[in-house]
């Protein structure tokens, strides 16, 4: 396929590797992995490169931003085999978690609004915690009132580790039952598990979380994380561009392909 291109042209390692800005073991290893066609060899054995072979590594560096690296690398050698149908896939695949996101960060946002409605109406004096929030616990509830961590580990779908991980991290505090000595969660413990698992999916780390669960506690408000939001927000728009330009750049390398 694309012979009319393979033989037009002739550029060294190094000229495709100083044309994107990479080492020329960058682009003998992105060779190896399928990324790009297959180097033609001189008589000497030495490798040499074509523009399509330019346009094939400008097509997978326009694709990483937007879909990662893994991804780009499996779209790339699906285009290599011929198998297109498999390439596109994995790009609506893409485009499916990116929607994805955005739904976790509208969730999030929400979360927050609802937060921030639920404290607004409280009284300033102390109030027990569980009585903070509102909303159904799932799961089975201790004598103390609230859910114990493998119902909760459940319901979000991550393990009872990972709980206690968010619990030494200062993400979550729940108390123990005096008679079980095991962790119950009330609904403000609740809340704080679901807001710390949208952060999370969000790709925020353990240390940026937890002092931002510690703001909005004090704050009880949206305002310490409107920063945060609006940096997600700005995240998951350069990713859709991103998916833009690597589409552009794929399309012109398929067409040159033939």
């Amino acid at each position: 396929m694309a012979r009319n291109l393979q033989n037009t042209g002739r550029l060294r390692p190094i000229d495709l590797a100083r044309g994107h800005g990479l080492s020329t073991q960058a682009v003998r290893n992105y060779e190896e992995a399928g990324i790009l066609p297959a180097a033609g060899r001189t008589a000497h054995g030495y490798r040499t490169y074509t523009p399509l072979h330019a346009r094939a590594l400008g097509a997978f560096l326009a694709l990483v931003p937007g879909h990662s690296h893994g991804t780009a690398t499996s779209i790339m050698r699906a285009v290599h085999r011929d198998a297109v149908d498999e390439a596109f896939r994995l790009i609506d695949e893409s485009h499916a978690q990116l929607l994805d996101d955005r739904r976790t960060l509208q969730a999030v946002e929400n979360a927050l609004r609802d937060l921030a409605h639920t404290t607004a109406s409280e009284p300033a004096a102390a109030v027990p915690r569980s009585a903070r929030t509102s909303g159904p616990v799932s799961g089975p509830v201790s004598g103390l009132g609230g859910t114990f961590i493998g119902p909760l580990a459940e319901e979000l779908g991550i393990r009872p580790a990972t709980l206690r991980k968010w619990e030494r991290a200062g993400l979550v505090r729940p108390r123990r039952d005096p008679l079980t000595g095991y962790r119950v969660y009330d609904e403000a413990d609740v809340r704080d598990a679901r807001l710390a698992h949208q952060l999370r999916r969000g790709g925020y780390p353990l240390e940026r979380i937890a002092p931002l669960l510690a703001q909005v506690r004090a704050a009880g408000g949206l305002e310490p994380l409107e920063a945060t939001l609006h940096d997600w927000h700005g995240r998951l728009s350069a990713r859709a561009r991103a998916m833009l330009t690597g589409a552009a750049e794929l399309e012109a390398y398929l067409r040159e392909r033939g």
